[in-house]
């Protein structure tokens, strides 16, 4: 029953309706949608543009090649991107993405809306390569694909006279679930420090891309730093099995996992993931849990839609047929899950339509930095100034507060944290940024928070790799940190193996390494 009756026959919400849990579900799943087309929006050209580090275009080809026919390549690798990715073509899905979602977030939604937002973003991931690499893009898919069902067919009003499928609402909690119990289990699996409670002694400082408070985090007593180890734990391996339990239970755990999420969304700049996870968090309240908390205008909006509903026949059966195609589509999931070798973030089908989770499956213990330097000097010696590229979030000058980021994403940013962990040639694509610092490139650059060099490129750019450690709180710095070693040698334009492995990769062509 979506609502039920007073005596009087004023319709009443309450434990068994959904109608201001599906309204909340939507406005958020909106919201996120918007961060994530925006940062599409401002982004996708310099990372995947025409003229981007790691060009669509050229990524479609490979795809072409190793799927060896057209029909082989639209089944693989769906994306709208096939009929065409110049960059007019990027901008404008992603601008429309922003447009929908934007409507989406201030409560106008119908199915069609919502379909069109999950296909335009699934055409954006398929074509993201190592920039959209992260499990919040298959979370997202999966997530706004159910809100397609929550969704009359037409109707895009905040409340529609269609009842909130309950069906739709039980596969929320199911992703919950599998999101929740995901994290944990690959936490206690993969690393010690997360058994012996001494993970978050070092997350703070290590994690991707620290914000304002992160330092005073970190500087928290060790017993403070066990108790979030032991609350991490309660509630991503005991919490989950009570989303499918009676009322008051599962309502409580819905509000615990809320609060958790909030305080992750606090203490670090993890993108629009724990904005992401807060949507299957909302499905389990219903709209007697939400009867203190809504303006009472939503709650009158809520029963006046209730009373006046009409369940759709066509609705039900769409719902039913997605229960079943998540329950097959769920095996290979929960055999991840009871799999000693459990992997994380992974996608069992081109649609991204269910999917296994996890974060932080394995904790650094120190936090490694790649600083990108140039000069103008024609001969660069012991006693040449390099000057630093400074990114928009990632440590850089120790002196420097991190900034509020989240749910908006910088995909390099995130992306440098993986390059200091490992090798240039495992990341080719930071050889095409120094080729684009050497020409002083408005797109590349305008993915950084400034240049140092504004009125000719440099003659030379290197990479240097640095440990950062957390200053103590109130020393003036954010930051301590120390040279480990060259990451990139001084490179030039005129450097013919950085343009043998920009040709090799299909970023320059043949003519760039041939004899003058």
């Amino acid at each position: 029953m979506a609502s039920a009756n007073t005596g009087s026959g004023a319709p009443t919400l309450g434990g068994q309706s959904f109608w201001l849990t599906r309204f909340l579900i939507l406005r958020l799943l909106g919201v996120v949608y918007l961060f994530a087309f925006l940062t599409a929006a401002n982004q996708l050209l310099p990372l995947v543009g025409e003229h981007g580090l790691t060009p669509a275009r050229s990524f479609l080809v490979g795809l072409r090649a190793w799927a060896g026919s057209e029909a082989q390549t639209w089944l693989q690798h769906p994306t709208l991107f096939l009929l065409g990715c110049s960059d007019q073509w990027l901008l404008l899905v992603s601008w429309a993405g922003v447009l929908l979602a934007a409507l989406c977030a201030i409560g106008f939604a119908n199915a069609v809306s919502m379909w069109l937002l999950w296909a335009m973003y699934l055409s954006i991931v398929q074509i993201g390569q190592t920039w959209y690499g992260y499990g919040w893009e298959s979370q997202i898919l999966e997530t706004g694909f159910l809100g397609i069902f929550l969704c009359p067919v037409l109707d895009p009003r905040p409340f529609p006279r269609t009842p909130p499928p309950v069906v739709v609402i039980w596969l929320h909690r199911w992703l919950l679930f599998r999101i929740m119990l995901g994290a944990g289990l690959i936490k206690v699996r993969n690393d010690a420090a997360w058994r012996d409670l001494t993970a978050l002694t070092y997350h703070y400082e290590t994690q991707p891309l620290p914000n304002p408070i992160s330092q005073w985090v970190h500087s928290l007593p060790g017993w403070f730093h066990v108790f979030g180890c032991l609350w991490n734990h309660f509630t991503e391996l005991f919490l989950p099995w009570f989303v499918f339990g009676p009322t008051v239970v599962r309502r409580a755990a819905g509000v615990l996992m809320i609060f958790f999420q909030v305080l992750l969304l606090l203490s670090g700049n993890l993108s629009f993931l724990n904005w992401m996870t807060l949507v299957p968090c909302l499905a389990c309240l219903d709209d007697g849990a939400w009867r203190r908390v809504v303006p009472r205008r939503l709650w009158a909006a809520a029963e006046r839609a209730a009373g006046s509903a009409s369940p759709s026949t066509a609705s039900l059966v769409a719902a039913g047929v997605l229960a079943a195609v998540v329950a097959w589509l769920s095996v290979d999931p929960v055999t991840n899950l009871l799999a000693p070798d459990q992997k994380m973030n992974t996608s069992f089908d081109p649609l991204h339509l269910v999917n296994t989770y996890g974060a932080f499956g394995s904790m650094d213990r120190v936090r490694y930095e790649i600083v990108f330097e140039g000069t103008d000097e024609e001969d660069p010696g012991p006693e040449t100034v390099w000057r630093p590229y400074e990114f928009e979030a990632k440590p850089g000058d120790p002196l420097r507060t991190p900034p509020w980021v989240s749910p908006y994403h910088l995909r390099l940013d995130w992306q440098m944290w993986f390059a200091a962990k490992s090798t240039p040639d495992r990341h080719a694509w930071t050889l095409h940024l120094v080729w684009k610092l050497l020409h002083n490139d408005e797109d590349a650059l305008g993915l950084l928070a400034g240049n140092p060099f504004p009125n000719r490129p440099p003659r030379y750019v290197r990479a240097e790799l640095f440990e950062y450690r957390f200053a103590r709180p109130g020393s003036g710095a954010v930051w301590t940190r120390r040279r480990v070693r060259a990451w990139l040698p001084n490179l030039s334009v005129y450097n013919l193996e950085l343009r043998e492995s920009l040709v090799e990769c299909g970023w320059l062509g043949e003519e760039a390494v041939k004899p003058k």
